[in-house]
């Protein structure tokens, strides 16, 4: 059911920039007006682009070309007052810049044998407790936690069992970060598979399987007790886990939604509301939803064994861009409602969502 209609949100495009290469992901620059965009150039290096906002236009303040294709970015292990951007490559390099003097590297590793295809980063940007750490998932079937401070290993190496046969990682996420001790990495494969690591006890906690390829998790919010994943998937459906209750062999409860018949390529969590959040479709759309929690959390099963209850979804609004999918989505930390995402026609785009506090 849509929300009363003059209430309602209303996506609306701000400004938007052509570009002559292939764009992977977007990001804001924390405390800024300014945006990284990151891709594949036509003759097969990578660029890294920054842009400022200026009223309706983007102004390109700097491009920078690199060897390899850039797949990922990530602020979320660096320092405010750093603001180093990590970038995952399709050489299976992890490197750290400082967008200041962005020629070498600040931290550079050879982190897989294959693309890395997702990185996030956590206990920077003042977010979560702990130490600054970044997570890359790739091709080559593995997940590995890095310590920026650390050289040349990884802290933390989650990869198939002997005998197992390695799956495409897609997408990874942080959560639970919310003291020193605890810290948990999600990850989503190629065939459905959904594994919650925890890098506290390095055991796998939990896993499940969402019938098809898994290609974006992400934590309503990485520093708080686990409260829900959203995972999204290639067939146009999407899962919202409910993360408080572990029940012993049931697992976490949780309620999906089809959104679309396409490919749903990206989900992120309003910094402001971690209940609102927005899926990017195969069709070049955008969902802005909300979630509702039910009566009670948690129930007892026949058992006495506490399991948790899934709640419901409400559809706030839904806009179509392009008729390419669009792939990489960004929520400004700091201005509620502006938001950058980038598509496969070569285009990215900022828009301002308005009404997010009548919702």
């Amino acid at each position: 059911e849509m929300a009363a209609g003059l209430d309602r949100p209303q996506v609306v495009s701000h400004a938007q920039q052509a570009l002559n290469y292939t764009l992977f992901d977007c990001k804001w620059v924390p405390r800024s007006a300014r945006l990284l965009c990151l891709g594949s150039a036509a003759r097969g290096s990578g660029l890294l682009q920054l842009y400022e906002l200026r009223g309706g236009r983007l102004a390109l303040l700097r491009e920078i070309e690199k060897a390899k294709p850039l797949k990922c970015g990530t602020f979320g292990a660096a320092s405010l007052q750093q603001r180093y951007f990590a970038t995952g490559d399709f050489g299976g390099n992890l490197n750290i810049w400082n967008l200041e003097a962005p020629e070498i590297p600040v931290y550079s590793v050879k982190g897989h044998k294959e693309i890395i295809n997702s990185i996030d980063g956590v206990g920077g940007l003042g977010i979560g407790e702990g130490a600054p750490e970044i997570v890359t998932g790739s091709r080559d079937g593995t997940v590995k936690v890095w310590d920026p401070r650390q050289k040349d290993m990884p802290v933390a190496n989650m990869e198939p069992l002997q005998g197992e046969s390695k799956r495409d990682c897609w997408t990874v996420a942080f959560g639970n970060a919310y003291n020193q001790e605890e810290r948990v990495v999600c990850a989503g494969y190629d065939n459905g598979d959904i594994k919650l690591f925890d890098l506290k006890t390095m055991s796998l906690r939990w896993e499940t399987n969402i019938k098809n390829g898994v290609c974006s998790v992400e934590f309503d919010r990485k520093d708080v007790d686990m409260n829900k994943l959203v995972a999204t998937s290639l067939e146009g459906k999407f899962h919202v886990f409910d993360m408080r209750t572990q029940h012993p062999t049931k697992g976490f409860a949780s309620v999906s939604e089809k959104a679309q018949k396409s490919t749903i390529w990206q989900v992120r969590h309003l910094p402001h509301n971690r209940d609102i959040f927005m899926t990017s479709g195969g069709t070049g759309s955008l969902h802005l939803w909300k979630y509702e929690y039910p009566a009670k959390r948690s129930k007892k099963d026949s058992e006495g064994a506490e399991m948790g209850v899934a709640g419901s979804l409400s559809l706030l609004q839904n806009v179509t861009l392009s008729t390419q999918p669009i792939s990489s989505l960004d929520w400004s930390p700091d201005k509620k409602g502006l938001c950058v995402c980038g598509a496969f026609d070569q285009t990215v785009r900022v828009l301002i969502v308005t009404k997010l506090n009548k919702v």
